[in-house]
């Protein structure tokens, strides 16, 4: 069994060699790819056998396994060896040429993954280029090495293949009546495998139509701005045909439109914009090496789209523009699904979550743009103080600060940060003065995160309990409300900033999950900015829902499953390498995450008919705090939801418009408490819609009780399925 699974392995590591010259880990695709490069089969084995050479030299010296296993390091292997194969006659030589190239090419991978890595740069191509280009120089000198004379036996290698049928086929496509720059456009895909007919284009374009269709497009939209820009600048685009260097343009708009950059309007618009950079670079470096007799091969495409990249390292707001790729899912459509998704569930504006900095329940006096101070540029900022259940601030008359609800509760860390700045030695105002001189009163500021600061301030004298450089963790203590600085009645003031420092001006960011008190029940809030008057409160934990989804890797559940027979099923959770939590069962994986009293299921991949993901779907969005009736809504990423059939037309318009949704919905039905036992049960609903009307629904009914997850049922319009835990 270890040995299948090493072969498993060492196979994906060979097929996602080949799809990742078109960014991707799909291995029909890569299937395809690898049976192109057949078409001369000693060019073929010669791609094939640099592949094997580098991973298992890559393996062997312990290099990432996830790195090779994805292709990372194959690809640039994989055309070297194709371009060594299609050059030179087969032999032993060949061979161990081909051989030393892998060893090369991998050794300048590592080395360039060790330089442009350090800033979070890809190396592309590059090792393909300059070790294709060694070799190239080299071997004018290896006067055993024949150069390749195959390609008048092009036609005998086909019938070998695919007999008779194969060679008409060839031919006839080779034949075939095209426009120029058509023709031009399947000859230039196919010479990014150096194999330069129409037939083997057309394929491969095929094969990116299934793989992407946002990727399809790109190829086209890159191809052609070339093609027009040649014509606008009077260049003779035959050049570019001739050598077949038009896969520049096409990978260029791929990797910019939409597999480094989220695809949207202004990622298309990049790749229009960038090619004719592309296009100038490829002039001037083909003139630069024609005395070498060097072909300037994917160099253009390297060039740009590594400087269009670090160009963006640069921004200072990157909201709403240009988004890079942070979590690669292979594919233009899964990376927009995924990025589209991830902000409506976290919000676009709050990748480091800042929470209520109390416990219980408080009500905010001041808002945004407040009436008496929050103006200007301290406009992002909130009051806080507590109110009885008259809606009184205080007791008795008010006079003292002790009367005050809010005066001297304990004030909380609002996420995990380092104590940046402290002022403890203010005394508090007698009720109705202000100290104008120290305005902020005793204060700490703590930083989250590069230029995310969060300020608590008008602190009790004395009470601070962290000091600066401390290390601390969301919940802990900080100090007690008071009356300090520009107060005249006990209150928190909090607010969100860019700087170190006390008196910074305030940004605009939300907080993340907590209660909203309305006037029947609490309305949950994931990511949202308090208002005036609104009664707001931390999540708390109830025992049971903790028990039943506060997963803990190393730990086992299974299940007995009755839908048309009886069978069991056991999950695992685990932890991968990046510290990336998730439920495995078998070859599917459920990742979540536990964040403040939540659960949120962030990603599922895997067999799409298990239990594991019909309780990814009814698990999506978890509040571990009970609260009758609350009903929590979510959205699911496209491709999670429809099959990639189902998504092939929504696909093309999908970085513009998405008139398909997956939405999801969860209510807490009951609770049934008892001196050493709890009740509840929750229920979820999965829809799908078309331009908003219902297309299907999945129902889910989750028992939970003291012990955990006790029954998880699932009901649709094909489907009954009853899963028990099982002790």
């Amino acid at each position: 069994m270890q040995l299948l699974k090493k072969d498993n392995w060492f196979l994906h590591s060979i097929l996602n060699s080949y799809s990742q010259v078109f960014f991707s880990n799909k291995k029909s695709f890569a299937v395809m790819i690898m049976l192109i490069t057949f078409v001369d089969f000693y060019t073929g084995i010669a791609g094939l056998f640099s592949v094997v050479v580098t991973i298992t030299l890559a393996n062997w010296v312990g290099l990432n396994k996830f790195k090779i296993q994805e292709g990372y390091y194959g690809f640039n292997s994989l055309l070297v060896g194709l371009g060594i194969g299609i050059y030179f006659q087969p032999g032993g030589l060949l061979f161990f040429i081909v051989l030393l190239a892998g060893v090369l090419t991998l050794l300048i991978s590592v080395a360039l993954e060790g330089v442009i890595g350090k800033y979070a740069l890809p190396y592309l191509s590059i090792p393909f280029v300059l070790s294709l280009w060694a070799l190239t120089l080299a071997s004018r000198e290896f006067s055993a090495l024949g150069l390749n004379e195959r390609g008048i036996y092009t036609l005998n290698d086909l019938y070998i293949i695919g007999g008779n049928l194969l060679v008409q086929m060839y031919e006839w496509w080779n034949n075939i009546a095209l426009p120029f720059s058509i023709r031009a456009y399947f000859l230039s895909l196919g010479a990014i495998f150096f194999h330069y007919n129409v037939l083997v284009g057309i394929i491969i374009a095929i094969g990116v139509l299934i793989y992407s269709r946002i990727g399809f497009t790109l190829s086209l939209i890159g191809f052609y701005t070339a093609y027009f820009f040649y014509s606008i600048i009077g260049a003779q685009f035959s050049e570019v045909t001739y050598s077949y260097i038009g896969f520049n343009y096409i990978l260029t708009a791929i990797a910019i439109g939409g597999y480094f950059i989220v695809p949207n309007f202004r990622s298309y618009l990049w790749s229009v914009l960038l090619i004719p950079l592309v296009a100038i670079l490829t002039i001037s470096l083909s003139t630069v090496l024609a005395p070498y007799h060097l072909l300037i091969y994917s160099l253009p495409f390297n060039i740009i789209t590594l400087l269009f990249l670090y160009f963006l390292k640069f921004r200072l707001d990157k909201i709403d523009k240009l988004n890079t790729v942070v979590i690669q899912q292979n594919s233009p459509e899964k990376n927009l699904y995924f990025f589209v998704n991830f902000q409506e569930r976290f919000g676009k504006d709050s990748p480091t979550p800042i929470y209520l900095p109390f416990y219980g329940e408080w009500v905010v006096t001041q808002g945004h743009n407040g009436k008496y101070t929050h103006k200007d540029n301290w406009k992002h900022a909130w009051d806080f103080e507590i109110k009885n259940e008259e809606g009184k601030l205080f007791q008795n008359s008010g006079d003292f600060t002790d009367d005050y609800y809010c005066y001297n509760k304990t004030i909380i860390a609002p996420a995990d940060g380092i104590v940046e700045n402290i002022l403890d030695d203010i005394p508090d105002n007698i009720i109705g003065e202000k100290n104008l001189k120290d305005n902020w009163g005793n204060t700490v500021v703590i930083k989250h995160d590069d230029n995310l600061y969060t300020k608590l301030s008008h602190l009790k004298a004395g009470t601070i309990e962290v000091k600066e450089g401390d290390k601390i963790k969301r919940g802990d203590m900080l100090g007690k409300c008071g009356n300090s600085g520009n107060s005249p009645y006990p209150h928190l003031h909090f607010q969100v900033q860019n700087t170190p420092y006390i008196g910074s001006t305030t940004i605009d960011y939300p907080i993340s999950n907590y209660f909203l008190k309305t006037s029947d029940d609490a309305e949950l809030k994931t990511i949202a900015v308090p208002e005036k008057d609104n009664v707001v409160s931390n999540l708390k934990t109830n025992p049971a829902l903790k028990k039943a989804f506060h997963f803990i890797p190393g730990e086992k559940l299974k299940f007995n499953v009755a839908d048309d027979t009886e069978y069991d099923v056991e999950w695992e959770v685990k932890i991968d390498y990046y510290l990336n939590k998730y439920i495995q069962c078998e070859n599917s994986k459920a990742f979540f995450k536990v964040d403040n009293a939540m659960l949120y299921f962030t990603h599922f991949e895997g067999n799409k008919k298990s239990l594991l993901y019909y309780f990814y779907l009814a698990a999506y969005k978890v509040c571990l705090d009970f609260n009758k009736d609350l009903t929590l809504q979510d959205s699911y990423p496209l491709n999670m939801i429809f099959s990639s059939k189902k998504l092939f037309f929504q696909d093309f318009i999908a970085p513009f418009y998405r008139y398909k949704k997956g939405k999801y919905s969860l209510t807490y039905i009951s609770m049934n408490n008892h001196l050493f036992d709890s009740q509840i049960m929750l229920e979820a609903k999965t829809t799908a819609t078309v331009f908003g009307k219902i297309k299907s629904e999945i129902n889910f009914k989750i028992n939970i009780d003291n012990s955990g997850l006790k029954e998880f049922n699932i009901k649709s319009k094909h489907k009954s399925v009853k899963a028990c835990i099982k002790k």
